[in-house]
């Protein structure tokens, strides 16, 4: 299993920094954030799996045999004996992978858990201080001057809209907000920001672990984007995108800290689209929304998408392989 153990030590160390740095910083994810995002997670999984299992083959490397792996190991427990050669290492590795398990599993748990409170909490509060918007079910208006447009996921779903927003935008651009809030919703967004930021709670200590959660918040924003687009056309949707963006909470329905809108550095004031946006905001992560719906680049190939897709597959399959070997025993295959 010692080689074994060296694969997917490399595997975690490659997914750990060069891989997701060299992600984040390319282009490309804008014209296809849907396999950019199914990346991104095949990174998240796969590292864990892949830090987990090189821990685990380590430490079983000694039970390596017609009993090996994790079946050994309880056999030698139970009955024993326990092999000559299995080591202090060992069991610190071990000890090691079951410790890492068992705290991305909690951190996982425990902030569903909070997060699952706090919208409770929030839902119950908006219920109480909003309205209902005619003919929008699950739609309240919040009596605010601010522009404000976020959903509250859940059993019971809710779109909030605040009578500032609804004051300042045209009829179409209200209808792509709402395109753009029910996709986030239909598509289950919070659970994909959930995950991601359980894992940065787990590890804030890790760079990439922030830099993943904020590149994926961009990516559910631009999969929302483009089926609004279905709704609205680019236009539309990127004026309102710009009115709203610096008030707009995440995809999980947390609101966060709220601005005055900032459109008029982004598309032009009164004239969306009809001047080019700042360097400086062309960077932000609003600005590059904006900025893909009024200049949209071409679609990945499709030789690219099936190339990613792939490197994704294989960034999942190769620990969980390992893992399911190791569990049923059957170590000397990867020796």
């Amino acid at each position: 299993m010692l080689i074994a153990s060296l694969v997917l030590a490399v595997l975690a160390v490659a997914l750990a920094w060069p891989i997701p740095l060299a992600l984040s910083a390319a282009r490309w994810p804008s014209r296809a954030p849907g396999i950019a995002l199914a990346l991104w997670q095949a990174i998240a999984l796969g590292g864990g799996l892949a830090m987990i299992g090189a821990l685990l083959t380590f430490g079983l490397a000694p039970l390596n045999g017609e009993l090996g792996g994790i079946r050994g190991l309880l056999a030698s427990l139970t009955s024993g004996p326990i092999p000559a050669d299995f080591g202090v290492l060992n069991i610190v590795a071990l000890g090691g992978a079951v410790l890492l398990g068992g705290h991305l599993l909690l951190n996982l748990i425990s902030t569903t858990l909070q997060t699952e409170r706090s919208r409770r909490r929030h839902r119950a509060a908006v219920e109480l201080l909003s309205s209902p918007l005619p003919e929008q079910p699950g739609t309240r208006v919040l009596d605010h001057p601010t522009p404000i447009a976020y959903c509250v996921p859940g059993v019971h779903t809710v779109t909030v809209l605040s009578g500032g927003l609804i004051e300042l935008l045209e009829p179409a651009e209200l209808d792509a907000v709402l395109a753009h809030e029910r996709t986030h919703l239909r598509q289950f967004h919070h659970l994909v920001l959930l995950a991601f930021r359980a894992w940065h709670a787990a590890l804030p200590w890790f760079p990439m672990a922030n830099r993943a959660e904020n590149a994926v918040g961009l990516l559910v924003e631009m999969l929302a984007d483009d089926d609004a687009r279905q709704e609205a056309d680019a236009l539309t949707l990127a004026r309102a995108i710009a009115l709203v963006g610096t008030a707009q909470p995440s995809a999980s329905g947390e609101l966060q800290a709220g601005t005055e809108p900032r459109s008029a550095g982004l598309l032009g004031a009164g004239q969306a689209g009809s001047m080019p946006m700042p360097a400086d905001a062309a960077r932000t992560p609003l600005g590059q929304r904006v900025a893909r719906l009024l200049q949209p680049e071409p679609p990945l190939p499709p030789l690219a998408r099936l190339l990613a897709l792939t490197a994704a597959a294989i960034t999942v399959t190769m620990p969980s392989a390992v893992l399911l070997s190791v569990a049923l025993g059957v170590g000397p295959a990867l020796a």
